[in-house]
């Protein structure tokens, strides 16, 4: 690998689709309907028109969705466990989260917080 500064500010998210999945013919008790889903890409979660999330199952996938978007290891357990129970002990739904394609940003873009300085190796 060649020494060379590094000028390029930019660094990859992935994409990700957080979709509810509702076994057939199950009772659910946090309004999920399966293929509900919210997207996020960088930190902007939206959701389409005419869909809701219950703040308490998004609570339990909020955690997780930061540490989704970065490249993972393949043999972390981020990087292939996927779904999330519902919070509702007598719920049976899950979300599933998808990783769907990558962003790049720009740090200037994204904080004011300056690199620290490099030292010499």
């Amino acid at each position: 690998m060649v020494n060379e500064p590094e000028t390029d500010e930019s660094f990859e998210l992935w994409d990700l689709r957080v979709e509810a999945i509702v076994p057939p013919g199950v009772k659910v008790y946090c309004g999920a309907r399966a293929g509900d889903y919210f997207e996020l890409k960088g930190e902007m979660l939206t959701l389409p028109p005419g869909q809701g999330v219950s703040i308490y199952s998004l609570a339990a996938v909020l955690p997780l969705l930061a540490a989704k978007q970065r490249a993972t290891h393949p043999n972390d357990w981020m990087t292939t466990d996927a779904e999330i129970a519902c919070p509702d002990p007598n719920c049976q739904s899950r979300l599933r989260i998808v990783r769907t394609g990558r962003t790049r940003f720009r740090r200037s873009e994204t904080t004011a917080v300056p690199l620290p300085a490099r030292r010499a190796e």
